[in-house]
């Protein structure tokens, strides 16, 4: 870039700009004039990289100062002003770009520093089999898992006991190495420690240096009452052990409660399905449903009651999860028409039927009443 263009020209500011002002500034002209935008433009990219060599100076108080003093001769080679006596600008060389862009536009580009956060273990999954008695009452279980965790003999650290780990010469200890594609500084997982900035030369044999080894484990699950097909219980610190001594992930409990002989559950209602003969549902009565908490539920029927009535049974449902309160018993009463009768049975039937006016039922009344009003309208 030609010395004689001046950095604050350049962006477009004051020499009196604050630092406000100048990444104000730089940040629109980077907008403008990044190669991204302007692809094969020869003319955006040379402007791209004099405005973030002017940013680079500009933003950093020293440079600014020695700048402001002597010009581009500060950073000459052998310029009297440089003030780390080296040739911070020469050659085009115009810094990190990387570092600048992390500055303006918060990460990305990387810069900074320490070595990488080891990685926490996986979180693992296991589905568990329930009665609707388990779901109703609630229980305590144990299960076993197979799964990672932190190696004894060297405490999780992958080296062998009485040794530890060095810091890697090529990244330094920060767990990332940077490389120059084009204008930009590319940040990668540094390949000789692979992130970690520690190398183990001597790798515990037990767990060949990954610091977790697989084995079973048995815990104690506690499932509360009212628990629902789907519930999800969570153990903190029970997944996967980490890599080298990181944090253990979680272990998450799927709940699948089995379908009852008996019970159809909606929520924390119990359904059930109950036959009754029809001369029970023509003359009323009762009928006896045990409870899922071990009582014995009677259940009033009306006299005249149709088939696919519901009748409810308040506080004898299921228990509200981690709550107070319990719902609701219902039952679907479903008429049963005998299929096998004896013939002093179908003789007080015929009587019966002998006796019948249509009143006795409304609906099959009305229903009939109905289809001769189309077929009169039809003939006529």
């Amino acid at each position: 870039m030609s010395t004689e263009i001046d950095f604050y020209e350049l962006l477009q500011v004051e020499r009196t700009a604050d630092d406000k002002v100048l990444k104000s500034a730089y940040r629109k002209l980077a907008m403008v004039h990044h190669p991204d935008k302007n692809p094969g433009c020869a003319e955006s990219e040379a402007k791209f990289k004099q405005i973030n060599e002017a940013y680079a100076c500009l933003s950093d108080p020293q440079k600014r100062a020695a700048y402001d003093r002597y010009g581009h001769a500060a950073f000459q080679q052998g310029g009297g002003g440089n003030p780390g006596g080296g040739g911070g600008f020469g050659g085009g060389d115009f810094g990190d770009i990387g570092d600048i862009f992390e500055t303006i536009f918060g990460g990305g580009f990387g810069g900074g520093g320490g070595r990488q956060q080891a990685r926490r273990g996986a979180d693992l999954r296991y589905d568990m089999e329930i009665t609707l008695e388990d779901a109703f009452h609630g229980k305590d279980a144990e299960i076993a898992v197979e799964v990672s965790q932190a190696c004894d003999p060297c405490g999780g650290t992958g080296a062998t006991p009485g040794t530890s780990a060095r810091r890697c010469n090529l990244c330094k200890g920060h767990g990332k190495v940077r490389a120059q594609q084009g204008f930009f500084m590319v940040e990668r997982p540094c390949p000789t420690c692979h992130g970690r900035g520690e190398i183990i030369e001597s790798p515990c044999k037990h767990c060949r240096g990954e610091g977790r080894v697989d084995a079973e484990q048995k815990l104690a699950v506690n499932i509360p009452a009212g628990v629902d097909n789907g519930t999800r219980i969570r153990l903190a610190g029970k997944g996967e052990a980490g890599p080298f001594g990181a944090p253990a992930g979680d272990l998450y409990i799927f709940l699948h409660v089995q379908r009852h002989s008996m019970f159809e559950r909606e929520g924390t209602t119990l359904l059930t399905r109950c036959p009754i003969s029809f001369t029970t549902a023509a003359l009323g009565g009762e009928v006896e449903i045990p409870g899922m908490d071990g009582r014995v539920h009677t259940i009033e029927i009306p006299a005249g009651i149709q088939s696919g009535k519901q009748l409810r049974k308040r506080g004898a449902g299921m228990p509200v999860l981690q709550g107070r309160g319990v719902g609701d018993l219902v039952v679907e009463i479903q008429v049963e028409t005998p299929s096998k009768l004896t013939a002093r049975q179908k003789e007080i039937l015929r009587e019966f039927q002998a006796t019948e006016t249509g009143d006795e039922c409304p609906q099959s009344k009305g229903f009939f009443d109905r289809i001769k009003d189309v077929w009169t309208d039809l003939t006529e």
